[in-house]
């Protein structure tokens, strides 16, 4: 089995069963590298549910995975920011949102001895606007009393490519300051006001590690793989928060959820809830030009509710609520073929 560290270090997934390769069917995906650990360990475990199918996933981020089903070149898309109504025009056919799993932004740092910090949204809005550029500043040091704060620049890292990790980021940015949101908004790309772009979440993880006073976000599981620090973010409850499971689970919970599974769960009420949280879709034509094909990625989408949920959490992912998994089958039986 893979472990997390091989599963991060790679670019792409592509994971045969014991079948060869000339017995099996291809299903192509890309997109989000967000989950690409959660789904690069479905892949691999419904190798052996299925041996006549293999995946081939290119985490290259949730712009390219909306960009790439929009083109047809996959079977499938992949993002953590659902699609607007103005990319949903442009298909060629109705894409269904099929919600996988939740997670985790988080702030992550390089300071001396790894400090555990304390950060309010904005405070986060303005250090990514580039308004706060000393590790020191008052408003830093505010909630971090115990802390010895260096004196030192503050290199802003975000990510350079199209990417629901920065969708997810960018709209709780907005969510808690009006000026993130009137001068820089929402998106899967953005045009930043200061920093270093990275591609993906593993080369923000990685240019964080680099470089002495970074800052950037990316998913939990790459901080915890790279025993990366984290911030406890202030949320709606005004408690420091710290990202997890449990405090994931509780922003998930109290996120409404539309017919259509297009959702924002970021800075939600309830007193544990983490707010740089969101969930990440998998996006297919709800019409499958290949029969066969079609299928072999309705039948791996049941597991995937059914039985790979059950995965997540070990990956420090959320799970669906039992309802929510109820209403995603249902619509999955919606997938003609």
């Amino acid at each position: 089995m893979k472990t997390l560290s091989s599963v991060l270090l790679a670019g792409s997934c592509l994971l045969a069963g014991p079948l060869g390769a000339s017995a099996q069917m291809l299903i192509n995906g890309a997109g989000a590298t967000f989950p690409y650990p959660i789904y690069s360990k479905w892949f691999d475990e419904y190798a052996r549910v299925d041996p006549s199918v293999r995946f081939n996933y290119q985490s290259i981020g949730s712009g390219g995975g909306q960009k790439q089903i929009l083109e047809q070149t996959v079977d499938f898309g992949a993002s953590d920011g659902p699609m607007s109504d103005a990319n949903l025009a442009k298909a060629p056919g109705k894409i269904l949102h099929i919600p996988t799993v939740a997670g985790a932004d988080v702030i992550t740092y390089n300071l001396p001895g790894n400090p555990a910090l304390h950060l309010d949204g904005a405070t986060i809005a303005d250090i990514f606007l580039g308004k706060i550029t000393k590790w020191n500043d008052p408003r830093i040091a505010g909630p971090n009393p115990s802390l010895k704060l260096p004196d030192t620049d503050v290199v802003v890292v975000h990510r350079s490519d199209g990417s629901g990790t920065t969708y997810i980021f960018v709209d709780y940015l907005s969510s808690v300051s009006r000026q993130w949101e009137a001068k820089v908004g929402r998106g899967t790309s953005v045009k930043w006001p200061t920093g270093l772009g990275a591609k993906g979440n593993e080369g923000v993880t990685g240019q964080v590690k680099q470089l002495p006073g970074a800052i950037g976000y990316v998913e939990l599981a790459y901080a915890v793989q790279n025993q990366l620090p984290y911030a406890s973010v202030q949320n709606t409850a005004g408690n420091y928060i710290a990202p997890s499971l449990e405090s994931v689970t509780a922003a998930l919970a109290s996120a409404k959820i539309p017919d259509d599974f297009r959702f924002s769960m970021v800075n939600p009420p309830g007193a544990q809830a983490y707010p740089i949280a969101g969930a990440t879709w998998l996006l297919v034509y709800q019409q499958q030009k290949d029969a066969v094909k079609g299928r072999k990625l309705v039948e791996f989408l049941h597991w995937a509710i059914t039985q790979g949920e059950k995965m997540a959490e070990t990956l420090n992912y959320a799970p669906l609520p039992e309802n929510v998994q109820a209403r995603v089958l249902e619509r999955i039986k919606e997938v003609k073929y």
